[in-house]
């Protein structure tokens, strides 16, 4: 029994491996990027400074999309507001102490 087992298990083996491979076709070249787009790698950040009313706003980026801000205002201490899990909830930190940002979502449901 165990030998006719043996047979029909090779059988259906060497069925799978006499299948023709499949026609294979190169990928077309990936377009280039619209104009206007900033060519950012993920590991480098950049900082955009604006100073709108008298205070000085500056935007830390990370991959295109604005993880802290550092605003200073005219007459005050500096503060910062940080996503710290990227839906759009921001929360004001007097400093970036104990936070490492950018911070990536681990799961996210849909």
């Amino acid at each position: 029994m165990r030998r006719l087992l043996a047979i029909a298990l090779a059988l259906v083996a060497c069925g799978a491996l006499a299948q023709a491979p499949r026609k294979l076709e190169p990928l077309p070249e990936a377009p280039p990027p619209p104009p206007g787009v900033e060519n950012l790698t993920p590991s480098e950040p950049s900082v955009t400074i604006e100073q709108p009313a008298g205070q000085q706003v500056e935007e830390i980026r990370q991959g295109g999309r604005v993880v802290a801000l550092k605003v200073t205002p005219k007459n005050g201490p500096p503060y910062y507001l940080v996503d710290p899990t990227g839906n759009g909830n921001w929360v004001r930190r007097n400093s970036l102490d104990g936070i490492a940002v950018p911070q990536w979502p681990i799961k996210t449901w849909q």
